[in-house]
């Protein structure tokens, strides 16, 4: 009895873990073309990100807003869904976009200072010809970084 009373307790710590980890959600758009992104404000969201996720739902992505305009850099150690990373600019202009391997700790750079990086299913922002330039809108509803 207490060996299955100390197994529950761990599984509901598991699950208070588990809703931690919850990331609030945003509806972007870019060149007409919608999507929801989690939000990544925090130093441990953003540590967290989409690592040990398994798959990625079309037109669903993730939003890293960092404190302050500067050089970024991601890789993608425990990520398994291979993703393409955009990063933007402190107006939400995309200043590079770069393709990424799952489970790799090569790294990825922004090719200008960004104030934010979106990170979205590998391809998807070729698929509707979105390049460098383009400006993503909804950034303005975005949480403040932490």
């Amino acid at each position: 009895m207490r060996r299955l009373f100390a197994i529950l307790i761990l599984a509901l710590c598991g699950a208070h873990a588990l809703a931690d980890q919850a990331f609030p959600e945003l509806v972007l758009e870019i060149k007409g073309h919608p999507l929801t992104a989690e939000v990544a404000a925090t130093d441990p969201q953003r540590a967290q990100g989409l690592m040990h996720r398994r798959m990625l739902p079309e037109n669903r992505g993730m939003l890293f807003v960092f404190p302050y305009t500067a050089p970024q850099s991601f890789w993608m150690m425990n990520t398994y869904v291979p993703l393409s990373i955009a990063f933007l600019d402190e107006n939400g202009t995309i200043v590079n976009i770069a393709d990424m391997k799952p489970l790799t700790t090569d790294s990825h750079r922004s090719t200008k200072p960004a104030r934010y990086a979106l990170e979205m299913n590998l391809g998807w922002f070729a698929r509707r010809g979105i390049k460098p330039g383009a400006k993503v809108e909804g950034l303005k509803r975005a949480p403040s970084a932490q």
